[in-house]
């Protein structure tokens, strides 16, 4: 299996736990797509695909009906996405992903779960090196098309890699082409279950127990701050993670 499977594969298990967590995200997300696109799905791609997701998730539908009727409020926080990116301990590479409407407060709060848990926050770019960004969809497999020939099909539209994950595919693109895979998708009548974007590490770096250990509290830390919306880092998972 690809890199990029086997990384996401690995972090799902432990993203995916908290479910409030989950839906105060997608919340947040179904807020910035209605604001820049508008409250109708079938006019608004990036509506269409979170609301792919919220269901994926088992999120409400009342709860998603309410996001979108709260992001049309003239009161309503207006979100601006950030990226924050600094090491970690033991020169673990971590990129933060955060959605505020405050952001001398988001900076400030990251800043000093860096500089408190033995890491240090870097300026904006200097770590893009290390991460790929990556669209990612998973969706159906449709009678009558091989994942081989899909796969070919796909390579026009900026699909670099499809695996098959149970009775899911899994396709990953460069995070441009995002838009020109899902019309293709939508276009040729195949069930999208979510989609969503990740930066991959070029390579994982091993690390102890203990270092394990002081890393992830930085990591924990970082994902409980209610303006973070993903944490990436370049640390590989613990087998015991990946098999929970």
């Amino acid at each position: 299996m690809g890199r990029a499977f086997e990384y996401r594969k690995a972090r799902k298990l432990k993203r995916w736990g908290n479910m409030s967590r989950t839906f105060t995200r997608l919340g947040k997300e179904i807020t910035i797509a209605v604001k820049a696109g508008g409250p109708d799905p079938s006019s608004n791609p990036r509506l269409r695909a979170l609301m792919q997701n919220a269901k994926a998730a088992n999120m409400p539908k009342d709860t998603v009906d309410r996001a979108i009727k709260k992001a049309t409020d003239k009161d309503a926080g207006d979100y601006k996405e950030i990226t924050y990116e600094g090491y970690g301990p033991h020169g673990i590479a971590i990129f933060v992903e955060a959605a505020t409407d405050n952001n001398t407060r988001t900076v400030a709060n990251v800043r000093s779960y860096f500089n408190k848990l033995g890491g240090n926050l870097g300026t904006q770019g200097s770590l893009s090196f290390l991460f790929d960004h990556k669209c990612v969809f998973k969706i159906k497999p449709k009678d009558g098309v091989s994942l081989d020939d899909l796969e070919l099909e796909l390579i026009d539209y900026g699909v670099d890699e499809l695996e098959n994950d149970e009775d899911e595919i899994v396709l990953y693109g460069a995070f441009e082409s995002y838009s020109d895979i899902q019309s293709y998708l939508e276009g040729n009548g195949f069930e999208i279950i979510s989609s969503e974007f990740e930066r991959i590490p070029n390579d994982l770096k091993d690390v102890t127990p203990e270092q394990r250990e002081a890393i992830n509290k930085l990591i924990d830390k970082l994902e409980d701050d209610e303006d973070v919306q993903n944490v990436f880092h370049n640390m590989r998972e613990d087998d015991e993670d990946e098999e929970e």
